[in-house]
């Protein structure tokens, strides 16, 4: 639950701007779909997914790392990292199984990108269900677990020579699509008024300077003079 003393507290440490654009942005923030990052090594490839997170309303990104540790290059992700939900799959063991279990229990079907398959087509892709996106690495793409256990495959048509794309242009292209279409469903997509709370809650604390000196302050000193 949230304080709603304390949440009252800290909003007086930013500006109605800032509380406009935050609750504009919350609300056209989605869970319905989310993207899995399998094991990706360069930090320019996850951080360009995890704006494109941002700039498509995703909020959830999940981070399997059972060779390489997924890195957020401040540069290329431009802070986007600051808004969204990165989870990381990353203990001793099988880390694929582990997301895909997480992922599964919160409703989600599991969809692998790649061109190498008789996958679904973008344009053909059914936006209604609950989908979490699984990009895999740069040079061998999905891993063959991901490719026995997903509940399905998508792909990207491609005219050219060229059989593939880059892991930052193909989940950009695939969120577009995907995002554009299920706002004009009639499915429940937005965050639930609890969870738009709850991230505009966490949205201040990363906006305002030393935010955990001022909750300590307000519950010290402020609350107990109410």
């Amino acid at each position: 639950m949230i304080d709603e003393g304390l949440l009252a507290y800290l909003e007086g440490y930013i500006t109605e701007k800032r509380k406009n654009t935050f609750h504009r942005v919350l609300n056209e923030r989605t869970r319905h779909f989310a993207v899995v990052l399998e094991d990706i090594y360069q930090p320019h490839n996850a951080s360009a997914v995890v704006r494109s997170c941002d700039i498509f309303g995703v909020q959830d990104v999940y981070a399997i790392e059972n060779k390489f540790t997924n890195k957020v290059s401040r540069h290329v992700a431009k802070g986007s990292q600051k808004w969204l939900n990165i989870n990381r799959f990353k203990e001793d063991g099988d880390n694929t199984k582990a997301c895909l279990e997480d992922l599964r229990g919160k409703g989600y079907q599991i969809i692998g990108t790649t061109p190498h398959t008789d996958s679904c087509v973008l344009a053909d892709f059914d936006v209604t269900k609950k989908t979490a996106f699984v990009f895999g690495a740069e040079k061998d793409g999905i891993s063959d677990y991901i490719k026995q256990e997903a509940d399905g495959f998508l792909k990207i048509p491609m005219v050219g020579f060229t059989e593939s794309l880059n892991i930052s242009v193909a989940a950009a292209i695939i969120l577009n699509d995907v995002t554009s279409r299920l706002r004009k469903t009639k499915v429940d997509w937005q965050l639930t008024p609890e969870e738009q709370k709850a991230l505009y809650f966490e949205w201040i604390k990363n906006t305002i300077k030393n935010p955990d000196k001022l909750i300590e302050y307000y519950k010290n000193e402020v609350s107990l003079k109410k």
